[in-house]
């Protein structure tokens, strides 16, 4: 039995903080985990410079309603869930996923948790275990899963290299000098091709 985990963000659609950079005019929230490998400081440094603009979950979450996912990512997804069973993990919020899940046709999600305070302010964030994407691709496994997985930045490389088979999706071209030894795919026909390889044999 196979299931197939997905990094959300940068392989099914748009990176949430570089758009909300984009329409905030914030070019600082443009770095995500493809350039800061370390989650935490990456999520205290833009809760930072969220507090010192004055802006929260709704101003995000209004841009949040406007992206959809990238071209050709559902119907990739439609595909891979005729295949097998497909699990997106993700270290976004559930106050940012939402939206996306519905018009990605529903796809089962485990990400994290933003703590808000008053005026929609963004104070805090709950990771749902450590290391998530490992410790999740771990869980599947000792449920009796083989595990294929792929993503596009740092935070993915656990889970990839955990897996009976992983890819690079999309990646930087420094994460494909880094671990030279993943296969990295640019379309989604190939990323396709990928998995089925790895699930048929």
């Amino acid at each position: 039995m196979f299931c197939a985990c997905l990094d959300l963000e940068g392989v099914l659609v748009p990176e949430i903080w570089i758009e909300f950079s984009k329409v905030s005019g914030i070019p600082e929230l443009k770095r995500t985990t493809r350039d800061e490998p370390d989650y935490d400081k990456l999520m205290k440094w833009r809760i930072g410079i969220l507090k010192e603009h004055g802006l929260g979950l709704k101003e995000i979450q209004a841009v949040i309603a406007q992206i959809d996912p990238l071209p050709g990512a559902k119907e990739f997804l439609d595909k891979l869930r005729k295949l097998t069973q497909v699990i997106i993990i993700s270290d976004t919020f559930s106050q940012f996923a939402g939206p996306l899940m519905e018009k990605l046709g529903m796809p089962t999600i485990f990400c994290n948790e933003l703590v808000v305070g008053e005026n929609s302010e963004i104070t805090d964030y709950r990771m749902r275990c450590s290391h998530s994407k490992l410790t999740t691709v771990k869980a599947l496994q000792s449920c009796g899963f083989e595990t294929v997985a792929t993503g596009d930045s740092f935070n993915d490389l656990e889970m990839i290299r955990a897996s009976k088979d992983g890819f690079l999706f999309r990646t930087t071209e420094q994460i494909k000098r880094d671990y030279p030894q993943l296969k990295a795919y640019e379309t989604f026909d190939e990323l396709y091709d990928a998995f089925e390889r790895a699930i048929k044999g």
